[in-house]
């Protein structure tokens, strides 16, 4: 087991109306508040009428950003710094998924020491300060409700990155499984892969910490159970919050703890996807993981047998990835790029922005020579 240190200082709220009491705290961290949400999601479900009215409650001034795409890009963290910046923000409250909780994230920290947004990302900027954030969860997916990491497109440099940094844990999250009541079929199963695919990522991470690797494998096995439960009753709560403690556990630490990180080149290669073609997040991991396992199954078959028995009872590698791709074509996520309805005459594209990025696991290096032979199996 590697070492380890073990710290998570998000104060998470669970439950039904847990959002009834943000005001109390939301006053604690000042009396100006930008607001960061997205496209119409949380206004057509009232969602964002509730925040509002919880920070007006506690007379807090309310200044918005809106419009956070689900793949978000620098252009709209660096709008959002502006007006942070020019109102004199003490609070940033973000109100969505895991692409506006991300952009408040980054936001957070580029405005004190009015840094660059993408200097920041690439690491040129180091924050020494972070403006308080409370984030209020509509999607069960990526995790970043309590962690400390984020990611950031820029078209102009034709790069996706993820980054992290300790000053992004918000102070307080707010998860009411209601709140994702609304979310689309669509949508609950992208965000059901990448719940599955931040356990794999941490469970394949450098070291072997038996504990850890058991609590991924059950998180996928939690999910697995309730995917087709949820889909099939989308406002039944007790689905709904399973999902979404899965998929906070899922990457909130527990899962990496004695394993000195991930790996992430699935993530990685998913990125340029999404960079390219716009491919929701979750559908590119639905499409890049098999192939991966595929790929890497002779170099590492006693962790990927291991994982198979865990999950699925089996210790036959290529059972087990028939299956995860069954289980992924079950709840309608793409396992080829052209489920994706990306074209293979897009594979040299695709390569070409791989090398670029320099895309590669912190624990199973890629090189070019692995780029052609996963695209191959996709």
């Amino acid at each position: 087991m590697e070492n380890f240190t073990a710290y998570n200082p998000v104060k998470l709220h669970f439950g039904k109306n847990v959002t009834d009491n943000l005001w109390k705290i939301a006053k604690k961290y000042g009396n100006k508040a930008l607001l960061i949400y997205g496209k119409s999601s949380a206004q057509k479900h009232n969602y964002l009428k509730i925040v509002k009215s919880q920070l007006q409650n506690a007379e807090i001034e309310v200044f918005e950003y809106y419009g956070i795409k689900s793949n978000p890009v620098v252009v709209d963290a660096t709008k959002a710094v502006e007006i942070a910046r020019k109102n004199n923000i003490e609070l940033i409250v973000a109100v969505g998924g895991g692409s506006v909780i991300d952009t408040a994230k980054i936001v957070s920290l580029c405005v004190l020491e009015n840094l660059d947004v993408w200097e920041v990302v690439k690491g040129v900027s180091k924050p020494r300060f972070a403006i308080p954030l409370l984030a209020v969860l509509t999607l069960a997916a990526t995790g970043t409700e309590m962690n400390p990491y984020a990611v950031i497109q820029n078209h102009e440099t034709n790069e996706k990155i993820g980054f992290g940094n300790e000053l992004m844990f918000p102070k307080h999250s707010f998860l009411d499984p209601q709140f994702t009541f609304s979310v689309s079929e669509k949508y609950t199963s992208y965000g059901i892969a990448d719940i599955i695919a931040h356990a794999f990522e941490n469970y394949f991470g450098y070291g072997k910490s038996p504990l850890s690797e058991r609590f991924a494998a059950s998180i996928v096995v939690e999910t697995m159970k309730y995917a087709h439960l949820v889909l099939a009753e989308p406002e039944n709560y007790d689905y709904r919050a399973n999902i979404m403690w899965q998929s906070t556990c899922a990457l909130n630490g527990t899962t990496s703890h004695g394993k000195a990180g991930g790996d992430w080149g699935v993530h990685d290669i998913g990125h340029i996807l999404s960079l390219l073609f716009d491919t929701p997040h979750g559908a590119s991991l639905s499409i890049i993981y098999p192939a991966w396992l595929q790929h890497f199954k002779d170099k590492i078959s006693n962790k990927i047998s291991q994982l198979g028995n865990m999950i699925f009872g089996t210790n036959d590698i290529d059972l087990f990835i028939e299956k995860l791709k069954d289980f992924f074509v079950s709840i309608n996520c793409p396992v080829t790029l052209q489920d994706a309805g990306i074209s293979n005459d897009k594979k040299d594209e695709i390569l070409s922005v791989l090398v670029k990025n320099n895309a590669s696991g912190f624990n199973y290096k890629l090189d070019k020579n692995d780029y052609e032979k996963i695209l191959s199996l996709v």
